[in-house]
């Protein structure tokens, strides 16, 4: 079985993610956000695929703002639909304009995505997806770890052999540390 790592890197669009993001701790509500949209995009999908219409997702989602996609009406989960540039899933479209909305509330119950996801680390995988599921839309299990690998909550997402395994352990992810990367 080949990991990521044999098959990411030299890749056009795998490797700068592998290289650059996969598993390294992110902090930022819009980053985390992104992180989510794009997992539930992602379902049932290759992730080549979703790399490759990012930057569309980017634009499509106004940077993954969270104010701005919480606010999303009828009008712009039109617009969404109609984007041939992203991925046009209604269900997966109100997801995560829903998810934004709830991002939003975690700003005033835990001070925001971040802070939400460091109150409740560490998880083992199960908790996690079942906290994901009373929290947030369209968050199986295979979202869940995909997203919270990418965003450094759980280990996996390199080998240890892999170089880019011993800069994202120096970076300090949640799974590696007991205190906060990005305190």
């Amino acid at each position: 079985m080949s990991h990521y790592c044999d098959t990411a890197p030299g890749h056009p669009y795998h490797g700068p993610y592998h290289d650059h993001e996969y598993g390294f701790p992110v902090c930022a509500e819009n980053e985390l956000f992104e992180r989510l949209a794009l997992e539930i995009n992602q379902a049932g999908l290759s992730w080549l695929t979703v790399l490759k219409k990012r930057d569309a997702f980017h634009s499509a989602f106004d940077g993954f703002e969270v104010d701005r996609v919480a606010a999303y009406d009828d009008n712009e989960r039109e617009r969404l639909l109609n984007n041939a540039a992203i991925i046009r899933n209604r269900l997966k479209i109100n997801a995560v304009i829903h998810n934004a909305s709830v991002i939003q509330q975690l700003r005033h119950s835990h001070g925001g995505f971040h802070h939400w996801l460091e109150h409740h680390h560490p998880l083992p995988h199960g908790e996690w997806v079942k906290l994901f599921r009373r929290t947030f839309r369209f968050t199986g299990p295979e979202i869940v770890r995909e997203m919270l690998m990418s965003t450094g909550y759980l280990p996996g997402a390199h080998r240890d052999d892999c170089p880019v395994q011993q800069r994202i352990i120096a970076a300090g992810p949640a799974w590696a540390r007991s205190g906060g990367a990005c305190e």
